[in-house]
C-alpha cells in the first residue's frame, strides 16, 4: 500500500477511535457547556441552549452518565457546567464528584435553562450561551462532536472559524480515500505497532462495559435476554456482547467506551463481535488487531456517505463492519468481505434512528446478526445480487446507493422522526 494512503488510514483511525463517557451527543452538549463555563469564569445564572433536531433526538432519552439518572439537553449542559473540565473533551463528566452530583439537581432547579431547536440548517449544531450578571459567554460546536467553531466572552471572539460546509467533518482526514479493497490491503500490510495502543484501548474499554452490561441491570437488558434465550454459541455471544455494551451505555453506566464515527454504540457494535469471534477461533493477537482495524474502517467507510447523524441507524453500518471483520478472521479476502457487506446491507438498510436510548441495544443485535448472516450466506454459496432492491453490482456501488438512501431519501423521514419525538417537549 502506498505510504501516503497508509498514513491517511492511520490518521483516520486516530481521529475516530476516541474515548467517550456516555452517549456522545449528551456528552458533546456537556463539552460545549464546559467550554463556555470556562470562558465565563463563574457559575452561570442563566443558560440558553440551541441545538439541531438530531441533537435533540439523540439526547432526549439517553441517561447522562455520572448524574444519577438525569436525561435531556438541559441536564447534560448543567453537568458540563458543574464539571468544567473541557480539557477532557468527551470524558468531561468523568470528573464529577459526589458533591457535584448532589449539587446538580439544586442547580438545575434554581437556574433558568432554556432549550430550543436551532434554525441554522446544520445537522450537528450545539450553541450554548451562559450569563452571570452583566457577563456572558457563548460556545458553539458544529459538524462533529469536538469541532468548536465559536467561542466568545462578553462579545469578544476568542474562536471564530466557520467551515465552508457546515455539515462536513471539518479539519479531519478526507474519508473518501476509503474503499473496501484498499481497507483490506491496509489490514494485510498493517504494522500493528502503528495502531496497537488505540486498538487495544478499544478492545479493553468496550469489553469492560459489555461485561458490566451482562452483569448489571441496565435498561431492557437485551444482552442478558439474548444469552438466556438463545444459548452460548459464538453467534449469539457476539450479538449479546455488543447489545450488553449498549444496554449499559444508554442507561447511565460510568465506564468509558471507544467510539467510531462519533458513536459509542457503533464503536462497540463494530468491535465486540470481532473480539468474541477472535477468542473462539484462537487467532493471534496481531490478527485480532488487524480485524478490528478493518472492521472500524469499513464502518467509517459505510458512514461517510450517510453522515454522522441521520434517520438511518448507524448500527447497520457497524454490524456490517463487524461481519467484514469476522470474515477477515476466517481468512476471507476481498470476495468474501465484499459479499458479506452486500448481503448484510440488503437485510438491514433502512432501519431508522429514533434517538439514543435502551432500544439501541436491540438494533445492534439485529445489525450484528445481519453481518454474521451475510458472511455465513456467502460461505454456503448463497448471496443477494445487484438489481435486488437498492443493491447494485459492485460493493462500492451498493455502498454509494445506501449513502444516497440515508442522506437524501430519508431526509424527510428524519424530520418526521424529530417532530414525533419533540412534539411534547
Amino acid at each position: 500500500m502506498e505510504e501516503a494512503l497508509y498514513t491517511d488510514y492511520i490518521n483516520i483511525l486516530k481521529e475516530e477511535l476516541l474515548p467517550a463517557l456516555g452517549c456522545t451527543e449528551p456528552i458533546a452538549v456537556a463539552y460545549a457547556a464546559a467550554i463556555a463555563a470556562n470562558a465565563l469564569g463563574k457559575l452561570p445564572e442563566k443558560v440558553q441552549i440551541s441545538v439541531s433536531g438530531n441533537i435533540l433526538k439523540n439526547v432526549k432519552s439517553a441517561v447522562v452518565p455520572c448524574t444519577g439518572g438525569l436525561k435531556g439537553v438541559g441536564s447534560a449542559a448543567a453537568a458540563g457546567i458543574i464539571s468544567g473540565r473541557a480539557d477532557a473533551k468527551l470524558e468531561v463528566l468523568s470528573f464529577l464528584t459526589d458533591e457535584d452530583r448532589a449539587f446538580l439537581p439544586q442547580y438545575i432547579a434554581r437556574t433558568p435553562i432554556t432549550v430550543e431547536q436551532s434554525s441554522s440548517g446544520c445537522i450537528f449544531d450545539i450553541g450554548i450561551r451562559l450569563t452571570a450578571g452583566e457577563e456572558s459567554a457563548y460556545a458553539r460546536i458544529e459538524g462533529h462532536h469536538t469541532n468548536v467553531v465559536e467561542l466568545e466572552k462578553n462579545g469578544e471572539k476568542l474562536i471564530n472559524r466557520q467551515t465552508e460546509d457546515e455539515n462536513a467533518d471539518a479539519g479531519l482526514t478526507d474519508r473518501h480515500c476509503l474503499t473496501v479493497k484498499r481497507i483490506i490491503e491496509f489490514a494485510d500490510s498493517l504494522n500493528t505497532d502503528d495502531v496497537r495502543e488505540m486498538i487495544e484501548r478499544q478492545i479493553e474499554y468496550n469489553s469492560a462495559i459489555a461485561e458490566e452490561g451482562l452483569k448489571g441491570n441496565y435498561g431492557a437488558n437485551v444482552g442478558k435476554v439474548l444469552l438466556s434465550s438463545f444459548g452460548n454459541g459464538v453467534h449469539n455471544r457476539a450479538r449479546a456482547t455488543a447489545a450488553a455494551g449498549s444496554d449499559a451505555r444508554m442507561n447511565g453506566c460510568s465506564l468509558p467506551v471507544v467510539i467510531v464515527s462519533g458513536s459509542g454504540n457503533q464503536g462497540m457494535c463494530t468491535s465486540l463481535p470481532v473480539i468474541v469471534y477472535a477468542k473462539e477461533l484462537g487467532v493471534t493477537h496481531d490478527k485480532l488487531i488487524r480485524a478490528v482495524a478493518l472492521s472500524d474502517l469499513i464502518t467509517i467507510h459505510l458512514k461517510t456517505g450517510i453522515g454522522r447523524l441521520s434517520a438511518y441507524c448507524g448500527a447497520v453500518s457497524a454490524g456490517a463492519g463487524a461481519g467484514a471483520g469476522i470474515a477477515y478472521l476466517h481468512g476471507g479476502g476481498f470476495e468474501e468481505i465484499a459479499h458479506t457487506l452486500v448481503n448484510a446491507l440488503a437485510i438491514t438498510s433502512g432501519l431508522i434512528c429514533d434517538g439514543a436510548k435502551s432500544s439501541c441495544a436491540g438494533k445492534i443485535a439485529a445489525a450484528v446478526d445481519a453481518g454474521i448472516l451475510g458472511y455465513e450466506m456467502f460461505r454456503q454459496g448463497n448471496q443477494f445480487y445487484g438489481g435486488d432492491g437498492i443493491l447494485e453490482h459492485g460493493v462500492e456501488n451498493t455502498i454509494e446507493n445506501v449513502g444516497d438512501l440515508a442522506r437524501i431519501g430519508m431526509k424527510e423521514t428524519d424530520e418526521e422522526i424529530i417532530r414525533l419525538m419533540i412534539k411534547d417537549l
